[in-house]
């Protein structure tokens, strides 16, 4: 995508990794974010124009065949359809676009997201496409910081900005807590400089900034930061299909090593 998309000013072109995160507890599992969807898999370039739609002129997908949600989870022994929490950061194509593969898990929005995503005059002000989350999902819709599992170990944070009801969230790992902040801070440089994306890609550019800062007190805090799109840290964290997340890789990509 346009370098300016994510860092205001930049020229050129970025390749950006698009994650999904599975957090496996003892009451069960959840997937944070799913993705593209896989009609933009498709060898036919007329295909892949038709299904961006508006987002074409600034996407470039490189999206093969066993690399969606779905088929992730599977190589990993894990059945997409034995999901039991689905959650968004928001409802962008690069986050929800596999909400169709996990059939049967309870989505899990802040509700000022979900209302956002449903109102006809906000839809195409926030860049929604309804086909890719509003597929009848049981819901949990909640509103500022919510305990998934009520142990602290899964928390939703409200990072509203990038969208009306963008959420991160926080987990709790052995040695320590990671928050994946998805498009509440797209690149480690993002929070080092402060740097906002291109106007066009904030809804509310005081409140993505308030966000940053608390982002930044909580990195300050010893809680370690996976920031949404950024390639120099997933090269550091990911190593294949998928891989196990522990504090300690995390705290390692954050040293650079």
């Amino acid at each position: 995508m346009p370098y300016k998309l994510f860092l205001n000013g930049r020229d050129g072109w970025l390749a950006i990794p698009v994650p999904s995160y599975l957090i496996v507890h003892p009451k069960g599992t959840a997937l944070f974010d799913t993705g593209l969807e896989t009609a933009l898999q498709s060898p036919d370039p007329d295909h892949i124009r038709r299904t961006l739609g508006k987002f074409e002129p600034l996407v470039k997908p490189e999206f093969k065949p066993g690399e969606d949600v779905a088929e992730r989870l599977r190589a990993f022994g894990v059945d997409p359809e034995k999901i039991d929490y689905l959650i968004n950061s928001h409802l962008h194509f690069d986050h929800c676009g596999g909400n169709e593969l996990i059939k049967n898990a309870r989505l899990v929005l802040q509700k000022k997201e979900w209302v956002a995503a449903t109102a006809p005059e906000t839809i195409e002000l926030n860049s929604y496409l309804t086909r890719q989350y509003d597929l009848g999902h049981d819901k949990l819709l909640v509103d500022g910081e919510h305990d998934l599992f009520g142990d602290g170990s899964v928390v939703l944070i409200p990072t509203h900005g990038h969208t009306p009801g963008h959420q991160s969230l926080k987990v709790k790992l052995e040695d320590g807590e990671v928050i994946l902040s998805a498009d509440a801070c797209y690149l480690r440089q993002t929070l080092e400089e402060m740097i906002m994306p291109d106007p066009p890609f904030v809804r509310d550019e005081a409140a993505m900034l308030e966000c940053l800062r608390r982002l930044k007190k909580y990195q300050n805090d010893g809680v370690l930061i996976v920031f949404g799109h950024d390639p120099e840290q997933w090269k550091q964290l990911n190593q294949g299909p998928i891989r196990e997340l522990t504090h300690a890789t995390v705290a390692a990509a954050a040293r650079g090593v």
